[in-house]
């Protein structure tokens, strides 16, 4: 059985860590379920490392549908999480719920991941009332590669790691029930862990 949002909350609320990989087919998910890992991503990264692209920008919502399936056919234990795509949720929240639902309910997928900050929280307080767990990324966020000026640590003046920090906390109170930080400073993913409430319950 897989584990749930309950679980990995727990885990936090103990400090107990847990490993995350991404995966975009059966036969590796099944063997990062061997090795007992805990919490699987099908990332749009699969448009650099499966289909040969320079960004993540061109992948499609049809693409991490057919890679989802793929993945969910070679485990049962790790729970797993499934990008939105550049362009699947950018438009309108109501265009984001649709995306969602047909990443739930076509790829068999236990959770959504998207990028941004407090521009998405009002998507993902619809996204959990509606049933579908969300795991939040900020910092450097690969959809945004254009506007970054390229593959960039983010968050290093005072200004920017406090936008982080700000969006972190939002993205929480709106529901995200975990949030992938990618390269920003240590201070700052050491401070954004210590003040999420859940992680103290």
């Amino acid at each position: 059985m897989a584990l749930t949002v309950a679980d990995f909350l727990k885990m936090k609320a103990d400090h107990v860590k847990f490993t995350m990989l991404t995966t975009y087919d059966a036969t590796f998910a099944h063997l990062v379920e061997t090795a007992g890992i805990e919490m699987i991503l099908i990332g749009d990264s699969l448009g650099n490392t499966m289909q040969g692209r320079g960004t993540t920008v061109g992948v499609s919502l049809d693409d991490v549908i057919y890679h989802s399936q793929c993945v969910m056919r070679g485990c049962t234990r790790p729970f797993v999480v499934c990008d939105m795509p550049f362009g699947s949720y950018q438009v309108n929240d109501d265009e984001g719920m649709r995306s969602a639902i047909r990443i739930m309910a076509e790829g068999g997928v236990h959770a959504v991941k998207l990028e941004g900050g407090a521009r998405c929280v009002p998507l993902v307080k619809r996204l959990v009332e509606a049933g579908i767990p969300v795991v939040a990324h900020l910092g450097l966020t690969p959809q945004s590669v254009n506007t970054l000026s390229g593959y960039r640590v983010q968050g290093k003046n005072d200004e920017q790691a406090e936008e982080i920090y700000r969006d972190a906390l939002a993205l929480e109170e709106a529901g995200a029930f975990a949030i992938v930080l990618e390269c920003v400073p240590r201070g700052l993913a050491k401070r954004i862990t210590e003040s999420l409430k859940k992680l103290q319950e």
